[in-house]
């Protein structure tokens, strides 16, 4: 159900009033999704697995009670990161990955991608 003018219109002053009373709170209010807390938790499990293969590898040779333990950390890191995925779920994975297909790194490849056609034909074209 749409909002009516004068509805539109308080909350339109109420943003306002954050804007000014609170801007750090407003643009964190702002730039912050239902998603964001569990992808942080991804990036952290993602941290966590490769400090565990880094562990892992590093003590393989020398101890392996250690190496075990980085084994241990990679298990607890998956097991973690799988239980955010489960958290953030479908929508949460097409809105992260629809904002990847607009960034401008898919530019940059596609450009790229583009001048490499481009010169493939001119060398044809000779």
């Amino acid at each position: 159900m749409p909002l009516s003018e004068d509805e539109q219109r308080i909350l339109t002053q109420i943003e306002q009033q954050l804007y000014e009373e609170d801007p750090g709170l407003a643009h964190e209010v702002s730039s912050t999704t239902v998603f964001s807390h569990g992808f942080k938790h991804l990036r952290l499990s993602a941290l966590g697995i490769v400090a565990g293969l880094a562990v892992l590898l590093a003590t393989l040779s020398t101890n392996y009670l250690l190496s075990f333990g980085g084994f241990l950390i990679m298990l607890a890191s998956a097991w973690y990161g799988e239980q955010n995925l489960r958290r953030v779920g479908r929508a949460g994975l097409q809105q992260v990955t629809g904002n990847a297909r607009g960034s401008s790194g898919r530019g940059f490849f596609g450009d790229a991608s583009q001048k490499m056609r481009d010169r493939l034909n001119e060398n044809d074209d000779k």
